[in-house]
């Protein structure tokens, strides 16, 4: 391995934590933490005695909006400042508007993930706290250290993101949105129609369901940007045979990021061809990266190819079990949209090791 590609590699892993980052974290949950408390002591003033959680939120779902506030303002400004930092110049390089959609994507799934970890995390308190009200001074307490830690922890994040830790990202957003769509769907067999029924019931369920495929598919967009230049350093190193595998692949996934956004943009109840094709679209994508990439990608290790061939597999099954009606319209759904993001899974982390020593 050249040195130029021990380099990349190294940039590749997620960066060192920076005295830096870290500084600039403490100051933003400290300025954070307290907003937190002017809050909370307004909320307790304006609407004393809140439950911590029941079915319409109370204070939970009013902690869960400043999360996703402080999440919002620390996200978008530690993603900008990181573009100086080890690993990063190269985003500098990055059109205005391609660096603004990136930004605006991390900002959003940031903010979309503090709303739902805090809402959730308060949903589960008030099961072990059902009826106790929140005064004035737990009030404050709980809001400042709300904010204080989503300020905290969406700084580092942001400070710190690599191809593999924007895949981690991806998933952890698709599975946490998705799954508070579920348990919040006021129609408990929703899975007896298909899984985009979750997004034909106008209320909290389906704008989480219509929201997480939207701003899941924004962020593959971003998560493109980032393989491209990740394929692009690993062509240049020789590590790749095609040249042209950096633009193609990172097209294939820009697209695939398109379709995902219009599942959500376009529910099945508003249009059921422009929901279909989408959601077709996106599989198509998946099927060309995964037949394509033995020319594509020709230099990553054998196993990659071996797993990539394997998930081919598991969706040519899948098919065949839902044809023959084996599986439901939901459970097939559900199958190929988790072999789909499995796969991009075990792709970053071969892509994070290609060109290494054994």
């Amino acid at each position: 391995m050249t040195a130029k590609a021990a380099s990349r590699h190294a940039d590749g892993m997620p960066p060192a934590r920076t005295v830096g980052a870290e500084s600039e974290a403490v100051y933003a949950a400290g300025a954070a933490g307290v907003l937190g408390a002017i809050y909370g002591l307004v909320v307790s003033l304006v609407l004393p005695d809140l439950p911590l959680a029941n079915a319409e939120g109370a204070f939970g779902l009013l902690a869960a909006i400043g999360a996703a506030v402080v999440a919002a303002a620390s996200s978008g400004t530690g993603y900008w400042r990181s573009r100086n930092r080890p690993g990063q110049e190269w985003r500098r390089a990055l059109p205005s508007w391609e660096f603004t959609v990136n930004t605006l994507s991390v900002v959003i799934v940031h903010t979309a993930l503090a709303f739902l970890a805090t809402y959730a995390g308060y949903r589960l308190l008030g099961l072990g706290f059902i009826g106790l009200p929140v005064i004035t001074f737990w009030a404050i307490v709980l809001m400042a250290v709300t904010l204080g830690l989503s300020a905290y922890i969406v700084y580092l994040s942001v400070s710190r993101v690599t191809t593999q830790r924007m895949s981690t990202l991806l998933m952890a957003f698709i599975v946490i949105g998705t799954l508070t769509a579920m348990i919040t769907s006021p129609d408990p067999e929703w899975w007896k129609v298909h899984f985009s029924q979750l997004g034909t019931f106008d209320d909290l369920s389906s704008f989480v369901f219509n929201g997480t495929l939207i701003a899941g598919g924004l962020l593959v967009t971003t998560f493109a940007v980032y393989i491209a230049n990740d394929l692009q350093q690993l062509a240049a190193d020789g590590v790749l045979t095609n040249p042209r595998s950096p633009r193609i692949v990172s097209t294939l996934f820009v697209i695939m990021g398109i379709m995902l956004a219009f599942v959500g943009i376009v529910p099945v109840d508003v249009n059921l061809l422009i929901h279909n094709l989408s959601a077709t679209g996106m599989a198509l994508m998946f099927l060309a990266l995964l037949i394509a990439g033995p020319k594509l990608l020709r230099g990553m290790p054998r196993t990659y190819f071996l797993s990539s061939w394997a998930f081919l597999a598991a969706t040519v099954a899948s098919v065949v079990l839902f044809v023959v009606g084996y599986f439901s319209l939901t459970a097939f759904e559900i199958l190929v949209f988790a072999l789909i993001f499995g796969w991009i899974a075990v792709f970053i982390r071969f892509l994070g090791v290609t060109g290494q020593r054994e």
